[in-house]
């Protein structure tokens, strides 16, 4: 229980770092749109697609990995897992808010991925938590994961280091009309 509540204080430190860094301009910020759409990943009955981490600051402890994970397949499956050379920990979490406090915690059990239907591992959602990192996550590197799956096995992905504010918009249908966070139209 400790451990579980030094790691999300950790993880809570980390982003607030990340966010008091972009605001003073030392980050840039990024949206889903600019991770490659054209990376699918199919095994196993399923597609993973957009794969991400987020950039950390130096001696960060924690970092997020994103995605789409498409389930096209009649049979449902669980992401129950993962492992990363460059991370002592892979843990599946979700994060969610009770009023004005954020609450981070594993998901026990894995995270069900049902047939005919898409999950998006994403900020302020389900996402994968890097944790005990050995080195800094720097925006243009590319750092491999390996995902568990309950049916589909171990899935190997290669995974672009993106901007701190990168995935924030992932499973947000655009409409007409919409415009950005810098009021530019865009569709």
């Amino acid at each position: 229980m400790k451990k579980s509540i030094n790691a999300a204080l950790a993880a809570v430190f980390t982003l607030a770092l990340a966010t008091n860094a972009r605001a003073a301009g030392n980050t840039s910020s990024a949206d889903v749109s600019q991770i490659s759409s054209t990376q699918v990943i199919k095994a196993g009955g399923l597609e993973i697609s957009m794969p991400m981490i987020r950039a950390t600051p130096p001696k960060a402890p924690v970092s997020a990995g994103y995605m789409k994970i498409s389930n096209p397949s009649e049979t449902a499956d669980r992401l129950i897992g993962g492992s990363a050379e460059f991370a002592g920990k892979v843990e599946i979490h979700e994060m969610t808010m009770d009023g004005n406090i954020m609450k981070m915690r594993p998901v026990e059990g894995g995270l069900e991925i049902p047939s005919g239907s898409e999950v998006f591992l994403k900020p302020a959602g389900y996402h994968i938590m890097l944790m005990q990192l050995k080195e800094q996550m720097q925006e243009g590197q590319t750092r491999k994961l390996t995902l568990e799956f309950e049916q589909a096995g171990s899935i190997e992905l290669e995974l672009p280091v993106m901007p701190v504010g990168a995935g924030k918009h992932m499973g947000q249908k655009k409409h007409l009309g919409q415009k950005n966070h810098m009021g530019q139209q865009t569709n």
